[in-house]
Parts: structure tokens; C-alpha cells; sequence
């Protein structure tokens, strides 16, 4: 259906400022403009794409003159795949934006008195700086402006979409924002040391010389479904490839690119696979299998080694979390005799990071296979002082927990974006530790589960940490102390 009102074209318009999502904005009279994949100084012609009442989303149909400040994208999938929005923006400038995210977040949701922050601490690389990441499969690929004006009609997808056995419409690479079920094919990812990109590229090719059918998420059928790629700074491969069976001979198929797959890739120490029937790609309450190798790899920090499964948390910037854990312990300010709760440990990095500083250390998690790596990662160090327990944080951090394990002195705790459980935050209010560590990655929830703290707590050091460099995500380390 058509829209009475088409929606405007702004002309000659200059962006200004950095804006949340790694959009760039604009303000016409009482309106402020979003618009991706431009910088301030930009001047552009804009499509509005959503207009609200008071600001509307937009995007660049041309551009004028750039901004002097721009710099030059090293991915030459930018400005279509959905990460690392920020390659046009200097890096100085990303750190300069994502330290006034967190002080704009803090002081505007928190509304709390904040401390002088310290200058953010920009990451160690900014390119292949990631130790994971995934990537889809699917028969029904994301074909850009550019490539539709060039193709011949034969080939559009409008022609071919519905016959199956088709390759052109098989990709492997990123899910396009706003398009659920189509992928953009990606040939080098600049996130990650450059073997994964031959790993994927390989099973790409190999997938469809043999006619391998890709998966097709509306209908749900196809065999090839998901890859998750992790590498280690021991110099360790994990591989796990997603399938779905549901044609005879699929599992033969499946096999046979696992075989070629470790054949070709000696370097890959752990190669796993799995049968997901399931509506979704997650795999946390699936059983895994092991083609070839073990079923782990191990990152180290300073002297100790950590065992990272598929399904554990660990963070995904090996160099850059060793600097973030630092802050942590150093705002723990722990002498040796302290009783420390770990809240969201993980495989327990945090709590065996700090172990040898501290009394006892208690680690809680929810994924019961990252509480199994906890304890061995502990264990494999020499680690004694460490307990670790598994389930929901609100359903196992009470009052009785406390009460058997006892009053802990310092609380470490590193939620996921939609940060701690209202009931979490006043079972700590309840069990009044002496410092509370809040390492969040994302300061809004963060401000919000500080503000609700505060009447007990009083904010007395920030320190932001850069993980992802190139994208609007920003890492926040907040040290609280009890009022008197």
C-alpha cells in the first residue's frame, strides 16, 4: 500500500555530531535526523525512511562533500554489512564519542553524582582483534542496489528465487539488518586473523560444488545452516558447523565436509558439529559432537590458562579483556583477606583473575557448561579458594545463599547488556559488601542498576574500556564504596 504522503528528500543537509547505533545526526529547525554510515562534516542529500514527531531515521542517497575528518573504510563490504558502522570515523574520534556515550548515559539516566572519569582505554588493535565469530548460511542471498542494476534479468532473483537447486542464491556471511532471512555474502572480514576467512571461503566453495543446499530459515529446511569460528592467543582453532538434517544422505554430506574441512585446515585443534532442528541457531541446550580434536581450546592471561568451549562466554577481545579484568581488580583494592562474590563469572576468568589477591572467591553463572570450564580453569591452575555454582543469578544469589556462604566484602559483578535482575540488585543492597565492581557492556543498563544502588553506594571511579573498535559499543568499569 502506498503512502499518501511520500516521505521528504532533505537536500544540502550537514551532519554534525555522533549519534548512538553508529548513526551520524542532523538538526532541521525542531527535528533531529539520524543517518548511518556518514561522519560530522558530511553534507548530503537524505531519504527519510521513518519520520516520528520528533526526529526521523534517514539515509544518504548522495553526498556533497566529505567531511575532513573522514577516513577511508579498509572492508569493502561497508556501508552494506551491518558491523563496524564506524570504519569511516577516525579512531581517536570513535574513542571521543564512546567516552561521551558513557558519560552522557550515566549522568542523563543515572542521575546520580558521578566522579571525574578517566580518559577511555582505546583497544590494543583495532583489526583482527576478535577471537569469535559466526556466520550464517542461506539459499536466499542479499543482493545489493548496484549488483540488481548490473545483472543480467535472466539471473535476477525475482527470476530464480524459487528454483531451488540454484547457487547463486546460496551465501555464507552476515544477516542484513531489517531482512531476517537473507545473508550478505562476505569474502574478507577484517574482524578476526585472516585463516577464518579462508576457512568459511573454502566451505563456501566446497559446499557448492557439491550441491549442498543451504538452509532456508522461513521454510526451515536446507543442510548447511550456521559456522562458528573461534581462535585462541595459544594459537588454537574451534570450528562448530550447524546443520540441519532433513533429506536422505544429509548426515553422509554433513561428514564428508567435515572431512575435507579438517584435511584442509590442519590448524583447526577442534572441529565440532551439531544437527539443530530447532527454529533458532542457538545450540546452548544441544548436544555437541566432535569430528576431529578435542572439545575446547585454552586463552592465557598473565600465567594462567583458561579452557573455552563453544558454548562458554569469554571475551571476545583476548588482548583488550586482559586490560579490562585489570581495572576490575584493580578497583576490587583486595589485600588477600577478602571474601569476593563474582556475579555472571563466565568460565570464571574474573574470579580465577583475582583468586590469588583475595580470601575465597565465588563465582554464579548461568550456563552450566561455563561453570564446568569454571572449575576445571581453576583447577588446571592450582586455583583452591574458588566455588562456582550454576543457575539463575536471582534464584540463587538470596539471602539464605548469603547467610550459608557468607557476608561477601567485595562484589564483582558483569551482567549481560540488559543488565542485573531488580531482585539481584537488592539482594546485594541486603548483603552490604564494602565495594561493588560493575563491569558493564552497556552503560544505560548500567546507569540504571547505579542509580539503584546509589542510595547505599556512592560512584567513585569510572574507567571506559574499548572492546570493539569500530562500532558503537563501548565496555564501563564503575567502582562503588559503601556511604557511611
Amino acid at each position: 500500500m502506498s503512502r499518501k504522503n511520500p516521505l521528504p528528500i532533505l537536500e544540502n543537509v550537514t551532519m554534525t555530531d555522533v549519534a548512538a547505533e553508529g548513526k551520524c545526526l542532523a538538526r532541521i529547525d525542531d527535528m533531529v535526523v539520524f543517518a548511518p554510515f556518514c561522519v560530522p562534516g558530511d553534507v548530503v542529500d537524505l531519504q527519510v525512511t521513518k519520520k516520528r514527531k520528533s526526529y526521523c531515521e534517514a539515509k544518504v542517497i548522495r553526498t556533497h562533500k566529505y567531511s575532513d575528518i573522514r577516513t577511508e573504510p579498509v572492508c569493502k563490504h561497508f556501508g552494506v554489512c551491518g558491523g563496524c558502522k564506524w570504519q569511516n570515523l577516525p579512531y581517536e574520534e570513535q574513542l571521543k564519542a564512546k567516552q561521551k556515550q558513557v558519560y552522557d548515559q550515566l549522568s542523563r539516566i543515572g542521575k546520580i553524582e558521578l566522579p571525574e572519569f578517566s580518559p577511555i582505554m582505546g583497544s590494543v588493535k583495532t583489526l583482527e582483534y576478535r577471537n569469535k565469530i559466526e556466520y550464517g548460511c542461506s539459499n536466499k542471498r542479499w543482493f545489493t542496489p548496484d549488483e540488481l542494476k548490473n545483472m543480467p534479468k535472466s539471473d535476477a532473483p525475482e527470476d530464480s528465487v524459487f528454483r531451488k537447486a540454484d547457487n547463486s542464491l546460496n551465501a555464507i556471511g552476515f544477516h542484513i539488518p531489517g531482512a531476517f532471512d537473507k545473508i550478505y555474502p562476505i569474502t574478507k572480514c577484517w574482524l578476526m586473523d585472516d585463516l577464518h576467512n579462508d576457512i568459511r571461503n573454502e566451505i563456501d566453495r566446497y559446499a557448492k560444488a557439491t550441491g549442498m543446499t543451504y538452509f532456508d530459515l522461513r521454510e526451515q529446511h536446507g543442510l548447511l545452516r550456521d559456522i562458528m569460528i573461534r581462535n585462541s592467543n595459544t594459537g588454537e582453532w574451534m570450528v562448530l558447523i550447524q546443520f540441519h538434517y532433513d533429506a536422505d544422505g544429509d548426515e553422509e554430506r554433513a561428514l564428508a565436509l567435515l572431512e575435507h574441512v579438517a584435511a584442509t585446515f590442519p590448524q583447526i585443534t577442534s572441529l565440532m558439529y551439531v544437527d539443530n532442528q530447532k527454529c533458532n541457531d542457538t545450540f546452548a541446550d544441544l548436544e555437541l559432537k566432535v569430528y576431529r580434536g578435542n572439545d575446547h581450546i585454552f586463552e592465557t592471561m598473565e600465567d594462567l590458562r583458561f579452557k573455552v568451549g563453544p558454548k562458554s562466554f569469554y571475551q571476545t577481545n583476548t588482548l583488550q579483556a586482559y586490560h579490562l579484568y585489570s581495572v576490575a581488580r584493580e578497583f576490587a583494592q583486595l589485600t588477600g583477606g577478602e571474601l569476593v562474590y563474582d556475579l555472571y563469572t563466565g568460565t570464571g576468568t574474573i574470579a580465577n583473575f583475582v583468586a590469588r589477591k583475595a580470601k575465597k572467591v565465588i563465582g554464579i553463572e548461568y550456563v552450566p557448561e561455563a561453570i564446568e570450564d569454571a572449575k576445571v580453569n581453576s583447577q588446571i591452575n592450582g586455583i583452591g579458594n574458588t566455588l562456582f555454582y550454576a543457575g539463575d543469578m536471582k534464584d540463587i544469589l538470596t539471602d539464605d545463599f548469603i547467610k550459608e556462604h557468607g557476608q561477601p566484602d567485595v562484589i564483582i559483578t558483569d551482567p549481560p547488556r540488559a543488565g542485573m535482575h531488580p531482585d539481584v540488585v537488592k539482594t546485594i543492597l541486603r548483603a552490604k559488601p564494602k565495594r561493588i565492581v560493575y563491569v558493564s557492556c552497556n552503560p544505560a543498563t548500567q546507569a540504571r542498576d547505579l542509580s539503584d544502588l546509589d542510595a547505599e553506594y556512592k560512584v567513585v571511579a569510572v574507567q571506559p574500556v574499548d572492546m570493539f573498535p569500530h562500532t558503537p559499543h563501548v565496555e564501563n568499569v564503575v567502582l562503588m564504596e559503601r556511604r557511611s
